[in-house]
């Protein structure tokens, strides 16, 4: 494994002097219909770069990539999960809050994240059973014990429909709750470091790719923190939806935020 790390690290750094070389420059294009949905050439320059780089080494690996979605299944016996670029519309809008994100699975289960933040260059990795590190430095969740002491991160996905009506319900709810305070940074990836290393207490998106948050969950959890879906269970590669917290006062924080179910049950 620590071959893996040493190659995801240097992949990881390769893509954010790649996006970094395109800041403010790079052509902005649209996925799909939806406007506000955006993809970069930094994007897909990046994740060619990161590909090409673990695939060299690692021939017989499977990847799921954002931007080149492969048949590849999340219970692949070797897996890459890449996102090259988390936070594309803040990138697009020079807005300098963005990462690279690569996690490698076996059979379903992450043992390796790596989230590289190039502009602040903040390194975060971490190994299954060995921590989680900013740096070369260990980090650990913050130390906030109830809701009420918390500040919580939170994102939206691009249906702005119901989806969108769920979060903001889910923020007004928070606030009663007194939290000290909501932040939307735009960078799933970003969010579930940044908890890790206790600049934050508690995260929740009721819906995201699975390279969204691989690698960060990883993070999360080696630095002592939880990780769920959007109705309370363990989180895993297909999960729906996300809510983390330093573990403290998880209970708490879900009864809050936790995503209604139907009659039946279903999310």
């Amino acid at each position: 494994m620590e071959a893996k790390l040493r190659l995801a690290k240097k992949a990881a750094r390769e893509a954010g002097a790649i996006v970094l070389r395109q800041y403010k420059s790079t052509a902005v294009m649209h996925k799909g219909e939806a406007s506000h949905n955006l993809v970069t050439a930094a994007d897909l320059e990046a994740e060619k770069a990161i590909l090409e780089r673990i695939g060299k080494h690692f021939p017989d690996h499977a990847f799921l990539a954002e931007e080149r979605h492969s048949e590849s299944a999340p219970d692949a016996p070797h897996l890459w999960i890449v996102d090259p670029l988390d936070g594309t519309n803040n990138y697009a809008h020079h807005f300098p809050h963005f990462c690279v994100s690569i996690a490698y699975a076996q059979r379903g289960e992450v043992l390796l994240g790596v989230v590289y933040d190039p502009v602040r260059r903040e390194l975060f990795t971490a190994t299954k059973g060995k921590g989680a590190f900013l740096n070369g430095k260990k980090v650990e969740i913050s130390e906030s014990q109830n809701l009420r002491q918390s500040l919580v991160t939170t994102g939206f996905h691009y249906d702005r429909g119901e989806m969108m009506e769920r979060t903001l319900q889910g923020i007004h709810d928070l606030f009663h709750a007194n939290i000290h305070g909501i932040r939307r940074t735009g960078s799933a990836a970003l969010d579930l470091c940044w908890l890790a290393c206790g600049r934050i207490d508690a995260y929740f998106e009721y819906e995201l790719s699975v390279w969204d948050y691989a690698a960060g969950m990883l993070i999360v959890r080696e630095a002592g923190g939880t990780c769920t879906d959007r109705l309370g269970e363990p989180l895993g590669l297909r999960s729906m939806g996300v809510l983390c917290s330093n573990g403290h006062f998880h209970d708490e924080f879900l009864a809050v935020v936790r995503w209604p179910e139907d009659g039946n049950g279903r999310s």
